[in-house]
Parts: C-alpha cells; structure tokens; sequence
C-alpha cells in the first residue's frame, strides 16, 4: 500500500470530509495538522506547487489534491487503485 499524507486544519470541514472518506477505505494515513504553523504550511506549497488550501493529499510522491479531487476520484471508481498503489 502506498504512504497517504493529508495536510489539514483543526477547524476545516474538508478536511473532516476527505479524512472521513479515507477512514471508510479503512488506509492507514498520515495527518499533518498545519493550523497556526506557517513553516509547515510553507513546506505543504512547496510539495504542492502552488495549492494554499487545504486540504492537500498526497499518495506516494503524487499530490492528488483536495476534498473534492478525492471525492471525484471515488465517483469514478479509480480511488481504491490509487490508494492501494
């Protein structure tokens, strides 16, 4: 299976969303929880090439985007591939 990281907020209700969506894949994935701590917010744009929003997804070295990226992915039945890698 590949690493699954999700930069979040304590507060954001996508991150609530995307988080929840993983849990019912039942993966395993790291959360980095960046609320207050702009040195760790900088390093999420630096992976991210540009995104501020969170929340930001990556599987393996590949950032897959948002809250509504991964709900897309699931809608067109190629999120399970992608979190199993």
């Amino acid at each position: 299976m590949a690493k699954i990281e999700i930069y979040t907020w304590s507060t954001c209700p996508y991150c609530t969303r995307a988080k929840a969506l993983l849990d019912s894949k039942g993966v395993t994935y790291t959360t980095y929880d960046i609320t207050g701590d702009d040195a760790a917010r900088a390093k999420m744009i630096e992976r991210t090439g540009g995104p501020k929003s969170v929340p930001q997804i990556f599987v393996g070295d590949k950032h897959y985007g948002g809250c509504d990226e991964l709900h897309a992915l699931d809608a067109q039945g190629k999120l399970d591939d992608v979190l199993n890698g």
